[in-house]
């Protein structure tokens, strides 16, 4: 196989035979392990994928030249199909609540919870009491009852499916009352506008853009309006010359006509954020006080728990939520409500919340903190590599629509290209270093900006975990572009390396 070959058809009869591969003896030891009808796929894609690159190339992949390469090949794909989608990575974005890196990290508690009503059966929709068959939400609805003082509590998949379940048990067909400041747009182009027309409710826009008075809402209600409903701007902020109804007067104003209140809340904090140095968030249990009937909001945003939706409030308005046939279609299943029955109790002791909930231990964490381990990632990577390492102040946002207009100061470790010692390799790029960053086993997420990799410590889990595998990864992209042997990287994290 290893001699000149000359023409295209020569490249194709070298080959081997897919009854010759699964006799190699490796093979025959994967086959054992991962069932023939798979591994034998493997070796046909393996086989694919050759004579593609023979016909593209006019070359033979370098598995094809000898047996070793082959099983190495194999062993390679096989770790690469077995890798799970949702594998763990290290959040470095500088977005906390990230939405595509899954939002809310679930507290110890949590996770003990999850894992044990996936072992086991659990009492999901039966009255240990009683002794029958029991409501899938009552130890939710209790939790939220202690917590919040609302009546009774609904929960559905995602907040997005709160809003629309609300609306569609209590105004379909009706009219409901909306400011045109609150019409908002979030993530994935979800519209007020759109989910009411989804619940079959008509939108009755009133006010301006930045004013809304209480006499506008007034003004609009008639004889076929269900209820006004309040949209908490949580993804943007409109300063200046602005007026905004408060929940209270709305609510005299909507009892005296006999129509409900509703608000969705978007993010969903159930603390007081302001010792967190983040703005005050408008919570569901001031809101109930204030006499709003029905509050939506999410679970895994500022609430740190599990994709959830919440409405609670009113007992007889919540019954009308739990009756219509969307619950079923949109209701959570055990594990998301063990996840938030166990984040839930969490709250009953707000002072250890940023000890318990990842959110706020990230959010809490000192800046004083974060800039020594700065100082320790630099002084380990930077004499060593060909990148100019550097320590940034930067900010972190909440994410997720989460109070946009607040960013927390953090420190962030900074990677450019060094010139001087990159010379020889003119088309290096800090995107190489991302993309190499974001496919080693425990992936790196970062940003880039003005030519520089940024890196916000905040996000972290773990400072051992990220000095071990930045130290990693980084040795093995200089292995892998051939610089280590120029600067002398392996005997200097030797041990690293080890």
């Amino acid at each position: 196989m290893t001699q000149a070959i000359n023409s295209t058809q020569a490249l194709y009869r070298c080959l081997p035979a897919m009854d010759s591969l699964l006799l190699i003896p490796q093979v025959i030891g994967f086959i054992d392990q991962q069932g023939k009808l798979w591994i034998k796929s493997l070796l046909a894609q393996m086989l694919k994928d050759a004579r593609q690159q023979i016909a593209e190339r006019q070359s033979l992949p370098s598995w094809c030249l000898d047996i070793s390469n082959i099983t190495t090949e194999l062993a390679s794909r096989i770790s690469k199909a077995q890798r799970q989608s949702m594998s763990p990575v290290i959040n470095l974005t500088g977005t906390i609540l990230h939405t595509n890196l899954g939002r809310s990290q679930m507290c110890e508690a949590a996770i003990d919870a999850v894992t044990q009503v996936m072992r086991s059966p659990v009492p999901l929709e039966f009255d240990m009491g009683q002794g029958k068959r029991g409501h899938r939400d009552s130890a939710i609805s209790t939790l939220i009852h202690e917590l919040t003082g609302a009546d009774s509590c609904c929960i559905v998949n995602n907040n997005a499916a709160a809003v629309l379940l609300m609306l569609a048990a209590t105004a379909s067909g009706k009219e409901v009352i909306v400011s045109r400041g609150e019409l908002v747009e979030i993530g994935g182009a979800f519209r007020i506008p759109d989910i009411m027309a989804q619940a079959g409710c008509k939108l009755v826009e009133v006010g301006c853009t930045n004013r809304t008075h209480l006499k506008d809402y007034a003004a609009a209600i008639t004889e076929n309006t269900a209820a006004i409903m309040k949209v908490h701007t949580s993804n943007y902020h409109i300063s200046g010359f602005t007026k905004v109804t408060e929940e209270a007067e709305l609510a005299a104003l909507c009892k005296e006509q006999g129509i409900a209140l509703i608000s969705d809340l978007g993010s969903g904090a159930l603390t007081d954020l302001s010792r967190f140095g983040l703005s005050k968030e408008p919570m569901p249990q001031q809101m109930l006080k204030d006499g709003v009937n029905l509050v939506s909001f999410s679970g895994d945003k500022l609430l740190g728990g599990p994709q959830a939706g919440l409405v609670v409030g009113d007992a007889e308005l919540i019954a009308k939520l739990q009756a219509h046939p969307l619950k079923r279609a949109l209701r959570c299943d055990k594990m998301t409500l063990a996840a938030l029955e166990a984040t839930l109790m969490q709250y009953r002791n707000p002072q250890t919340l940023d000890s318990q909930l990842p959110i706020f231990r990230k959010l809490s964490r000192p800046l004083v903190e974060l800039d020594r381990l700065a100082q320790t990632l630099q002084q380990q990577l930077a004499d060593s590599s060909i990148f100019d390492i550097t320590i940034q102040a930067c900010q972190t946002q909440v994410g997720s629509g989460s109070q946009p207009d607040v960013l927390l100061d953090s420190v962030a470790l900074c990677f450019a290209v060094n010139p001087a010692a990159a010379k020889g390799h003119s088309s290096l790029t800090v995107l190489q270093l991302d993309k190499h960053f974001k496919a080693a086993s425990t992936p790196i997420i970062g940003r880039i900006t003005a030519n520089q990799l940024w890196l916000d410590l905040r996000g972290t889990d773990s400072d051992s975990q990220l000095i071990e595998v930045l130290t990693t990864s980084l040795l093995r992209f200089h292995r892998e572009m051939g610089f280590h042997r120029e600067i002398g990287f392996e005997e200097k994290t030797g041990e690293a390396a080890s």
